[in-house]
């Protein structure tokens, strides 16, 4: 019996140098987005995708459009595979922006153009207003909301939760001095592993403020179209396809937390069973093995190569 679909969308964290050359190679849809990315940029997006450097890649302002591409260029080859139509699509912070895609709300080039201002707004504001994140495995959301607030009051600076993965996983996001607090107290409570990311900027979070305020108005100066499947947004955690719905998920996004792992279980109360990852790499596969592991999960090389 075929299970009801979702597709979902990676964020920043999933990329890596080599990403998408399979794709590439191998799927004629695919090689037109890449071709596609490369017209509309004036850059050849593609070949820091395959070659690097890395350090290149991983700058926010090439990451965000890099995942985008991939994410899409992986829609299409699936799609010429004839793979399983979408009930739903999510995705992970800057992937709800793939899934917009994927549901007919953004064109390619407004939603690469759109990718590309983000990533260039999120790196000015980090570099206004320093900052960064860390991965907490071990704590409870609840409990670590507890410590952002302690580290919060003894500083005065703002450090919180940015990123609810999955039971156990979750993310925090500041300023320096109140994170690298939060990051101490978790370890003296029971944190099994407490772990800075390798991003100098506090994403979901107040410190992008700046960033999200002009975000806005790029947000309201592009054409959404009604989505045909629904989208179920990180800030909201529940199902939207109306466009200003959309742009308002989007504008809250910046500063607000990603409620991934309450998404993911709404999606499963509705009737889903089966998450393809679709983009780079493997880290929602991940986390949903976390969240249900009654679920099935693909990434998208094991989509393709099944035909679902």
């Amino acid at each position: 019996m075929t299970r009801t679909c979702a597709y979902l969308f990676p964020g920043q964290g999933s990329q890596y140098v080599g990403m998408g050359r399979k794709l590439y190679d191998a799927s004629p849809a695919a090689h037109a987005v890449f071709e596609q990315s490369d017209a509309i940029l004036g850059t050849f997006l593609s070949r820091l995708c395959f070659e690097g450097p890395a350090e290149q890649l991983n700058d926010t302002s090439n990451t965000q459009p890099a995942i985008f591409v991939v994410s899409v260029a992986a829609l299409r080859a699936l799609e010429e595979r004839g793979g399983d139509s979408a009930a739903y699509v999510a995705g992970h912070s800057m992937g709800e922006f793939s899934a917009l895609a994927a549901a007919g709300a953004l064109s390619f080039e407004d939603g690469l153009r759109l990718v590309r201002e983000r990533g260039r707004l999120m790196k000015e504001a980090g570099e206004r207003g320093p900052g960064g994140m860390a991965a907490v495995i071990g704590l409870e959301t609840e409990s670590l909301e507890a410590i952002c607030v302690e580290a919060r009051e003894q500083s005065g600076e703002y450090v919180g939760v940015a990123n609810d993965n999955c039971p156990g996983q979750v993310v925090i996001s500041g300023a320096f001095g109140p994170l690298e607090r939060a990051m101490e107290l978790a370890r003296e409570r029971g944190a099994r592993k407490v772990v800075r990311l390798a991003v100098s900027i506090a994403a979901h979070s107040p410190l992008m403020g700046e960033a999200a305020a002009e975000f806005r108005a790029i947000l309201n100066a592009t054409t959404f179209r009604e989505l045909v499947v629904p989208l179920v947004a990180n800030a909201t955690a529940g199902p939207l396809t109306a466009p200003d719905d959309i742009r308002d998920a989007l504008g809250r996004q910046l500063t607000s937390p990603v409620r991934w792992a309450e998404s993911v279980r709404w999606m499963i109360g509705q009737g889903v069973g089966r998450f393809v990852e679709v983009g780079p790499g493997k880290v929602l596969t991940g986390l949903l093995r976390r969240i249900d592991r009654g679920v099935e999960r693909l990434t998208t090389a094991q989509a393709v190569a099944r035909g679902v």
